[in-house]
């Protein structure tokens, strides 16, 4: 059975076009996650989660639909993978099944996620060593899950290695304000200082 997933995005508010192409590609049922938000938890994915099964396959739109990095994309696909569910992007011409071609493709996207948790973790253990050097106090983060450290650690890379606000980083990783908060402090990152900067607020939608 061929399943549709689509989501809008900040920028982007309607469906209409990715419904058409998921149509065109075959999908019999399509999942359509119409809030974007900053809550980590995705309701119609996790309905299409518990919908599919094995020799099922899922078609997007964009690789960006399904994960927001690559990580969190190499992740899911790989869940997926395991269960013998097959993976479609249908813009970016990308398959990830049996084929010699899909196979080809889930190793490199592997090999990619696992170069970019390598460099958050380098830039991040960069960030701490220069908060140590300001006074500041810098650490792993303890009492986490394996996957939460794992969050952690992006957090944390985020935060000390770009301009995003808390807003920004919670909305790019999907995860609640209070849990970026949560993280942070795990990492004992020296976020007083950077509070001081405005938060961009959401601006509420208008019909």
């Amino acid at each position: 059975m061929k399943v549709g997933y689509a989501r809008v995005s900040t920028g982007e508010q309607h469906l209409e076009q990715q419904i058409e192409a998921l149509k065109a590609a075959g999908c019999e049922e399509i999942f359509q996650e119409k809030v974007s938000g900053v809550k980590s938890k995705r309701p119609q994915l996790e309905a299409l989660k518990r919908h599919i099964r094995r020799g099922d396959k899922v078609y997007v739109w964009k690789l960006d639909r399904l994960g927001r990095s690559i990580i969190e994309l190499t992740t899911i696909v790989t869940e997926w993978r395991k269960k013998g569910i097959d993976f479609y992007s249908v813009s970016d011409n990308t398959q990830f099944d049996d084929t010699a071609g899909g196979k080809l493709f889930f190793h490199m996207m592997a090999a990619f996620a696992e170069f970019e948790r390598n460099l958050i973790s380098e830039r991040t253990k960069a960030g701490l060593q220069r908060a140590k050097k300001q006074g500041r106090v810098g650490g792993r983060p303890k009492g986490l899950s394996k996957k939460s450290k794992q969050k952690a650690v992006v957090t944390a890379g985020l935060y000390l290695n770009s301009n995003m606000s808390i807003t920004e980083i919670s909305e790019h990783l999907e995860i609640a304000r209070s849990t970026i908060y949560r993280y942070l402090d795990h990492m004992e990152v020296d976020y007083e200082k950077r509070s001081k900067k405005r938060e961009k607020k959401p601006q509420k939608q208008t019909n």
